[in-house]
């Protein structure tokens, strides 16, 4: 394995002069992009509308990149070269309309570290459900065979940070379909496609279709050399793959029935994971992670493994000893025989279906926040099944309980994490599970939702 990643120097126009780079955004994204770009030679310019964070602004301050906030100077973004957007900014906002009026060239920071880090090898996952953990999982199993990897994109540090402060041989990255509408040349050598459900509609003209087009960009760029995993059984993917051609290699991954050709699937009460005649077998009851919606993440890790020739020993010994990521159906406590679990990332109404989907045990749900229009009727039928309490905890209350009201015996309101935990104690029992999985977003009575999850830990804790 080649340590010494090389740079491609892209920096100076064909003048010779230095090209003047606009990131739009001052998240971890941008301030990331920013870095990589002052790095390469790069005249480079922050701009965010809002108010950044200190430490971003102190980085940005070291190391000599200017910056503005709380405003934009149009005459300094019209005059870029290129533009690197934040996926945060929508196509339909005041900036963005006058950028595209102006023709200036735009890219995603996950286009501008692609361009400098070509000789490594990318893994990229994308999906609406289960990527954060799909790429850890990925990580795990490329850490535990002695892979030179980083885990970057949504889930931790920036893709563009890390070629530029700590440049590795396997990239494994978590990208959204906001991130993938800006690239132009990005071309992951596997590219893992989990699942595709509404979300986000309103940036792609309140079209399905624009949506799914919009996944199915992490494979645009590859040819028959690359890699595409995919899941088989979801019908937004089915469709697409059958009107439209995908030049790599594609492998499936399935829970409905037994492939006799390379991918992944369930045969006795096994992950089957067939690539080069060397198939890696591993019980469903030995996986770290447990639930019909991880049998999927887990075959999809593996089979990226074994495209990257890791020995199917360690991706086994991965699969069973993955420890879940913070936020995401994380163990946190049992008291007095009541297990408690975290799944505060769960935001939305399909990521709570997951979550209830693989309990087996009584349930005691603690849900609610900012409601983003939520049809909680989806749900009805699993909390009928395994629901016996739900403990709402948000300003406005009043959809879970229109909705859902009639298919549980108790409701209760709280406006505090602590309140909402003890009243699920309440309701609890001995062998019941108090999941929190809110389905909304936290920004009624929490930062974030890793503020929403280290509360509810804290309350666990206190108990």
């Amino acid at each position: 394995m080649n340590k010494n990643i090389q740079y491609h120097p892209t920096a100076a126009d064909s003048t010779g002069s230095t090209k003047r780079l606009v990131i739009l955004g001052a998240g971890e994204s941008g301030i990331g992009a920013a870095l990589l770009g002052k790095q390469q030679g790069y005249e480079v310019f922050v701009s965010d509308g809002g108010v950044i964070k200190d430490i971003y602004k102190q980085e940005m301050a070291v190391n000599h990149i200017p910056f503005e906030e709380g405003q934009h100077s149009w005459d300094v973004i019209l005059g870029a070269d290129e533009i690197v957007k934040s996926p945060g900014i929508p196509e339909k906002s005041e900036l963005m309309k006058k950028v595209r009026e102006k023709q200036v060239p735009v890219i995603s920071e996950i286009e501008l570290a692609y361009r400098f880090s070509k000789d490594a090898k990318i893994i990229a996952i994308t999906g609406r459900n289960g990527k954060s953990t799909t790429t850890a999982l990925t990580y795990h199993i490329f850490k535990t065979a002695g892979y030179n990897a980083a885990m970057v994109g949504n889930i931790g540090i920036s893709y563009a940070r890390q070629v530029a402060t700590a440049p590795v041989e396997y990239y494994i990255i978590e990208i959204s379909s906001f991130q993938l509408d800006d690239i132009t040349t990005f071309r992951p050598h596997v590219a893992i496609l989990l699942n595709i459900t509404p979300d986000h509609l309103d940036r792609y003209d309140y079209k399905m279709e624009n949506y799914v087009a919009s996944k199915f960009r992490i494979a645009m760029n590859q040819t028959k050399d690359d890699y595409f995993i995919y899941c088989m059984d979801d019908p937004e993917i089915r469709n697409y793959m059958n009107e439209k051609t995908i030049y790599s290699t594609t492998i499936p991954f399935t829970i409905m029935e037994p492939l006799k050709k390379e991918g992944g699937s369930i045969t006795n009460d096994q992950v089957n994971i067939k690539l080069n005649d060397d198939p890696v077998i591993v019980s469903i009851y030995d996986l770290a992670l447990k639930g019909k919606h991880n049998l999927y993440n887990s075959m999809a890790a593996g089979i990226a493994g074994k495209t990257m020739d890791i020995r199917k020993e360690k991706i086994r010994e991965s699969l069973t000893s993955f420890k879940s990521l913070e936020h995401r159906m994380e163990y946190v406590a049992t008291v007095r025989g009541i297990d408690f679990i975290n799944d505060s990332k769960a935001t939305n109404v399909n990521s709570l279906w997951f979550a209830l989907e693989s309990m087996e045990q009584p349930v005691v749900l603690i849900m609610g926040g900012v409601d983003k229009g939520n049809d909680y009727s989806a749900i009805k039928d699993l909390v009928q099944e395994k629901v016996k309490g739900i403990v709402c905890m948000g300003v406005d209350n009043k959809p879970i309980q229109d909705a859902l009201s009639s298919a549980t015996p108790a409701m209760v309101n709280t406006s505090s994490m602590k309140d909402a935990v003890q009243e699920a104690f309440k309701l609890a029992a001995k062998g019941d599970v108090v999941l929190l999985s809110p389905a909304c977003a936290s920004f009624d009575l929490f930062k974030n939702y890793e503020d929403r999850g280290k509360q509810f830990k804290e309350a666990v804790r206190e108990l």
